[in-house]
């Protein structure tokens, strides 16, 4: 008699506690004295399930006739049993090419849990995040620099252009902040839909553009508090007022050092009284933009919007891609899920809310501008600030400076919010050191990551002049949009059972709106800008598959589990 045993990839039965035992080789076993025979029947296979349910010795075994010799029989499932160890030894190699996802039922399930973080945002502290990130200095200088040199009057048009595009890919944010209210943003929602080598690509990416930007922020910031002390009268020593190279006698700067490591205090010290912080420096700046844009509809001239598109509607496009990087920021928000008191509703509604507001007041400020000055002036440092002094207005020059440095300081709690989230969600999943992953146990917050980005861009803004690696914070972020949105009509496909708390509208429009955005900007990036990047991606790649594959914790999970050919 032959007894049959399961292909791979036939149906397996459990046993009784559930777990999946290891399958036989794929092939027949025979009882001792018989010959080889033809394939089971679909009434041996009737017959195997009959022993599974009554108690047969063999239940441990999957669906299938077995020997009734034990001697046969055990030594098939040992050499079964070898082989499954030499294939986990070979697991991580493997793991590299076959794209290892995490679950998004047991991640929504995990991010609704106590992961240790503290649950303190409301709908307003994450919108204040995503307009920490969004509005920055540029509301002042690129308004102006946009319309004197690519679309004059028009250049409404271009935040309007510049907008929906950001728009698309905030929608698709939107959706999986709602589904995957996880820490990570866009690394964790590639992890889940693309698979673990993506996800680090996109992670490791994120890591870096954020960190820079904190760094180049800082330096930005730095020049705009010494210029407002120069005004009251208070000036740094000659050592301290910026890098070597800014200057003559500069060999620090002092500010730049110094805010970063306040950040990181703040952050460490909780979320809570930083995200306070954050929401009042948020609300000042607000507050001096719309009275900067009510004090200035006064003095419209609208014949300064005559001829309206100078430059034809190529430079509205062309200062669409200029604007473009003024109007995103908003994904900083959704790595702070896990301290969200409500992230699967208000995730999705301070996304959307915070890059709405920011459109306006963009807008807004476009209107004023070029209402009050000709476009063709307006090509300077400071062009808001020299239009209101050259109506008489100078006094507007200072409260230009106090919202200048209260918008860049959310900028960069933004920023150092977001980055420090991201390696602590790499950390948890054993890509990077799980050191990385551990929670203070008085302010439950990534304290180690944070002080580390703090520590990293003191010393790069305080001794680095970066004005060129400045290009390279906007190419991973195209990335990230590019991932997201094909993620989000990869799910609708895969997946269209999950509950979405918030459904992107006009799949895969969208989408795709998003997706050729941004690779249309990221074509147009320098040369330049793409070496750095493949640099920084080859040593991340190096590192993930030294350390990041044989480490991660999906990977362990996944080799562990029993009968998994």
């Amino acid at each position: 008699m032959i007894y049959w045993v399961p292909r791979r990839g036939e149906e397996c039965a459990r046993t009784a506690d559930g777990r999946r035992e290891a399958l036989l080789p794929p092939r027949t076993v025979p009882g001792p004295g018989t010959a080889p025979g033809p394939r089971t029947t679909p009434g041996h296979r009737t017959a195997a399930r009959a022993m599974l349910q009554t108690g047969s010795p063999y239940r441990g075994l999957e669906l299938g006739l077995i020997a009734v010799a034990r001697p046969p029989l055990i030594r098939a499932h040992r050499k079964h049993a070898n082989r499954g160890h030499r294939e986990k030894q070979r697991g991580a190699s493997r793991c590299l090419f076959s794209r290892e996802k995490k679950p998004i039922d047991q991640l929504s399930e995990h991010a609704l849990s106590d992961t240790g973080l503290k649950r303190v945002l409301g709908p307003w502290s994450l919108t204040a995040i995503g307009l920490g990130g969004i509005i920055g200095v540029g509301i002042f200088v690129l308004t102006g620099i946009a319309a004197a040199t690519q679309a004059g009057p028009g250049v409404l048009l271009s935040f309007v252009i510049a907008g929906l595009a950001s728009a698309a890919a905030a929608l698709c944010y939107a959706e999986f902040a709602g589904m995957i209210p996880v820490a990570g943003s866009a690394y964790t929602y590639s992890y889940a839909v693309l698979g673990e080598l993506l996800a680090w690509i996109i992670g490791w990416d994120l890591l870096l553009e954020y960190t820079l930007v904190v760094a180049v922020v800082a330096i930005g910031w730095s020049g705009y508090l010494s210029s407002v002390l120069h005004e009251l009268g208070w000036t740094l020593p000659t050592w301290a007022q910026g890098a070597p190279g800014t200057g003559p006698g500069h060999v620090f700067d002092l500010l730049a050092a110094l805010v970063n490591l306040v950040i990181a205090g703040l952050l460490t010290i909780g979320i809570q009284w930083g995200s306070r912080f954050n929401s009042l420096l948020v609300g000042i700046k607000l507050a001096i933009i719309l009275v900067v844009i009510a004090i200035g509809a006064f003095y419209v001239n609208p014949a300064n919007w005559h001829p309206f598109l100078p430059f034809g509607f190529d430079g509205v496009v062309k200062g669409a891609a200029l604007v473009f990087f003024a109007v995103f920021g908003y994904d900083t928000l959704t790595t702070a899920a896990e301290e969200a008191r409500n992230p699967q509703k208000d995730l999705p509604r301070a996304v959307i809310l915070s890059l709405a507001i920011a459109l306006v007041l963009y807008i807004g400020m476009s209107l004023v501008l070029t209402g009050i000055a000709p476009s063709s002036t307006l090509n300077n440092p400071a062009p808001v600030a020299k239009a209101f002094s050259d109506l008489g207005l100078k006094w507007t020059t200072v409260i230009i400076s106090v919202a200048a440095v209260a918008g860049i300081t959310s900028v960069l709690f933004s920023f150092m919010l977001a980055a420090a989230r991201i390696w602590f969600a790499m950390s948890r999943d054993g890509l990077l050191p799980r050191w990385f992953a551990d929670i203070h146990h008085k302010f439950r917050t990534p304290h180690r990551p944070t002080w580390i980005i703090g520590a990293v861009t003191a010393v790069v803004a305080g001794l680095t002049p970066i004005a060129e690696v400045a290009e390279l914070v906007n190419i991973g972020t195209l990335m990230a949009f590019v991932i997201v949105c094909a993620a989000v009509m990869v799910l609708r496909v895969r997946r269209p059972d999950l509950e979405r708390k918030f459904r992107t509208p006009l799949v895969p429009l969208v989408p795709l709106i998003g997706i050729g955005f941004s690779i249309w900007l990221m074509v147009s990036l320098p040369a330049i800008t793409w070496l750095r990047f493949i640099t920084w991606m080859v040593i991340g790649l190096a590192i993930y598959l030294l350390y990041g594959l044989r480490h991660s914790k999906l990977a362990e999970a996944q080799q562990n589990l029993p009968g998994e050919p």
